[in-house]
């Protein structure tokens, strides 16, 4: 495990802080979505699971997906952020919401998760830095 977590940490910053530099490699390479209002870069992290990472023009990263075979370490892709959705996480499970499945929504933050063993999707990003005229929907 600490493994995939130096492998995410050294290849992304959390959300909210800015592209940090990339490796080189190919598959790090920006791509840019809409028109260039949001840039994507793709890596698959040791788990073997592929994580987006999307960032505005100015470089602010506003938000992540992945999908795989292993969750992401999601406290290093939140970062700060990370409190925020362990508190909706919280609030979520005592009210019987599924967390295999879930939805976490707060002001600042939005979580969604979901999968089985081996086939693990989600997304999150900070739904006051997303561009003008972009939406979760437009991010793979």
């Amino acid at each position: 495990m600490l493994t995939v977590l130096l492998s995410i940490t050294d290849a992304y910053a959390a959300l909210g802080g800015t592209v940090a530099a990339t490796s080189g490699s190919a598959n790090a390479a920006p791509v840019g979505l809409l028109n260039g209002a949001v840039q994507m870069r793709t890596r698959v992290d040791t788990g073997g699971t592929t994580v987006n990472e999307f960032a505005s023009s100015t470089g602010q990263i506003v938000a992540y997906s992945w999908q795989g075979p292993t969750m992401p370490d999601l406290p290093a892709l939140l970062g700060a952020y990370n409190a925020s959705y362990r508190a909706g996480a919280a609030e979520g499970f005592a009210a019987g919401q599924d967390l295999h499945a879930s939805r976490v929504v707060r002001s600042d933050v939005v979580v969604e998760s979901g999968g089985q063993m081996r086939s693990y999707v989600g997304r999150a990003w900070l739904p006051r830095a997303l561009p003008g005229g972009v939406t979760p929907a437009d991010l793979p």
